[in-house]
């Protein structure tokens, strides 16, 4: 096989996942993240929260309007929120056995969410205010109705709540 006909090494295969962003500028759009085959810190396929929360600056984002398809450079700086078309947290290691806490959050948008996060800490380390101090921008949040990814830079407060 020749050399311009081989396969590249920095080239991998890259997988779809259909989400909806909003911006800092209240613009929500629905498209497409562009995903590894493999994530970075375990053997299923890479998550839209390891992508996110792997950098700093741009991420493409495939977008399908009236002008077309094209790919979107956003900076993660001003996504405010994401929501995904399915439950990936669920392939998050450890996720069973995380202390799930029912939440308010206020985001700098001015929008509420509600819903459930996890604390990935050991018991006694499990508090709401442990999940605030977790290392990663963007933190999963299941509302029931969906998961969304939530830019901890955006978030104004947020408050355990009872469940109803």
């Amino acid at each position: 096989m020749s050399a311009a006909s081989s396969p590249s090494e920095f080239r991998f295969e890259k997988q779809r996942v259909e989400a909806t962003i909003t911006a800092s500028s209240g613009q929500t759009t629905r498209g497409f993240f562009f995903t590894a085959g493999t994530g970075r810190h375990d053997a299923g396929r890479e998550r839209v929260g390891e992508l996110l929360n792997g950098g700093a600056g741009f991420f493409p984002f495939e977008v399908h309007d009236s002008a077309g398809t094209r790919t979107v450079l956003y900076n993660r700086a001003h996504v405010i929120l994401v929501g995904l078309s399915e439950n990936e947290e669920e392939r998050v290691p450890g996720y069973a056995v995380a202390t799930r806490r029912r939440v308010s959050i206020l985001l700098s948008s001015g929008q509420h969410v509600v819903g459930f996060v996890r604390v990935y800490q050991p018991e006694g380390r499990d508090r709401l205010s442990d999940w605030t101090r977790q290392p990663e921008a963007f933190r999963y949040l299941d509302t029931g109705d969906g998961t969304l990814l939530v830019n901890a830079t955006h978030v104004v407060d947020v408050s355990e709540v009872t469940e109803p």
